[in-house]
C-alpha cells in the first residue's frame, strides 16, 4: 500500500507534536507507579494501544495484515519484543531514579543506533561516532556521580547509605538497557516499516508487544485489575498521549527519514521531561545532572548529525 511523500514542514510539525505527546509520558507514570506496578503500566500502554488500533487496522486493512510474509511476521514480533523489553526497563527505572536521569539515558538510543549500524547495516564506524560515543560515556559517568554528589564550587559528595546509592545505580542501568531495546526496535522497524502503511505496522508490532508485556506480567504474578479510577485515567492518558500519538508519530516517520534522524529527533523528551517534572513534581535537577545531560545530548547529536 502506497502513501503519499509528506512535506518537510508537515514531517517537522508531526516530529514536533510526537516530542510534546512523548514528554508527557514519564509524569503520567509516576503518578500512575502511586498505585499500580511498573510492568502492569507497561502491558496496559500496549493493550490499549493495540485495543484503540484493532478496527481501523482489522477493517480497512484486513487485506494487507493477511499478505504478511512469515517473515514479515517474525520480524513484527522480535521488533515487539524489543518494544516490550524497553517500556518494561524503563518504566521501572523510574521507581529508583530521577526523571531527568531516566529520560536522558533512554534517549541514548540514537548512539547505540549509530553503534550497531556497521554491524546490522555494514556502515563504517566513523570519527564522529567515536567521538560521540566519548560525550556520552562522559556524560554518563557524570550522571552516575550526580546520585551522590552535588556541584558547590566543587563537587561535593554527600553521605547516602548504600542502598540508596544501588537503588539509584539500578534505576539508572534499567533506564540505559530501555535505550538498548529501542535502538533494537528501531533497526527492525525501519525495515518493515518501508513495506507497510501506518496503521496495519504500529497494531502488528503494538500487538505483538502487547502479548509478550501480558505473558511477562502472568509470570510476574501481576494483574490488570483491582486499581482506582484514578489510576486508570493515567493509564488511559498514557495510552493515548506519549504511545498511540507519541509512538506512532515516530513510526509514521521512519518511513520517510533515516532511523538515525527519526532516533535523534527524540533528544527533546528528556528536556520537555524534565521541564514538566520541575513545574509538576518540584522536581530539581542538580548541577551535576544538568551537565552529564548536555554531554550525552551532544553526543548523540555529533553521532547522528550527517544523517
Amino acid at each position: 500500500m502506497t502513501e503519499e511523500k509528506p512535506s518537510l514542514t508537515r514531517l517537522l510539525i508531526a516530529i514536533s507534536i510526537a516530542i510534546l505527546a512523548v514528554s508527557t509520558s514519564s509524569i503520567f507514570i509516576r503518578f500512575a507507579q502511586e498505585e499500580a506496578s511498573s510492568l502492569a503500566i507497561a502491558a496496559s500502554r500496549l493493550l490499549l494501544a493495540s485495543l484503540f488500533l484493532a478496527p481501523p487496522a482489522l477493517i480497512k486493512h484486513r487485506a494487507e495484515l493477511r499478505n504478511l510474509s512469515r517473515k514479515d511476521l517474525a520480524l513484527g514480533l522480535l521488533s515487539g519484543i524489543f518494544l516490550a523489553i524497553h517500556f518494561a526497563t524503563w518504566i521501572t527505572s523510574l521507581e529508583f531514579t530521577t526523571i531527568t536521569n531516566s529520560v536522558v539515558l533512554v534517549s541514548t538510543s540514537p548512539l547505540w543506533v549509530a553503534i550497531l549500524a556497521p554491524i546490522f547495516l555494514k556502515e563504517k564506524l566513523t570519527k564522529s561516532i567515536i567521538f560521540g560515543m566519548i560525550l556520552t560515556l562522559a556524560g554518563g559517568t557524570i550522571i552516575g556521580f550526580s546520585e551522590g554528589c552535588i556541584w558547590n564550587s566543587g563537587i561535593v559528595c554527600a553521605s547516602r547509605s548504600g542502598f540508596e546509592l544501588a537503588e539509584a545505580s539500578r534505576g539508572n542501568f534499567l533506564a540505559l538497557a530501555g535505550a538498548w531495546a529501542i535502538a533494537g526496535y528501531l533497526l527492525i522497524g525501519r525495515n518493515l516499516r518501508a513495506k507497510m502503511a501506518l496503521i496495519p505496522y504500529i497494531f502488528l508490532v503494538y500487538g505483538m508487544s502487547a502479548i509478550a508485556m501480558l505473558v511477562i506480567l502472568f509470570f510476574s504474578g501481576e494483574t490488570l485489575f483491582g486499581y482506582s479510577p484514578i489510576t486508570y485515567l493515567w493509564l488511559l492518558l498514557i495510552a493515548i498521549f506519549p504511545q498511540l500519538i507519541g509512538h506512532s508519530t515516530y513510526n509514521w516517520a521512519l518511513r520517510y527519514l533515516p532511523v538515525a534522524l527519526v532516533a535523534v529527533t527524540t533528544l527533546g523528551e528528556p528536556i520537555g521531561s524534565s521541564i514538566l517534572a520541575f513545574v509538576i513534581l518540584k522536581e530539581i535537577p542538580t548541577t551535576l545532572q544538568i551537565i552529564g545531560g548536555i554531554l550525552i545530548l551532544a553526543g548523540i547529536y555529533v553521532t547522528s548529525r550527517k544523517e
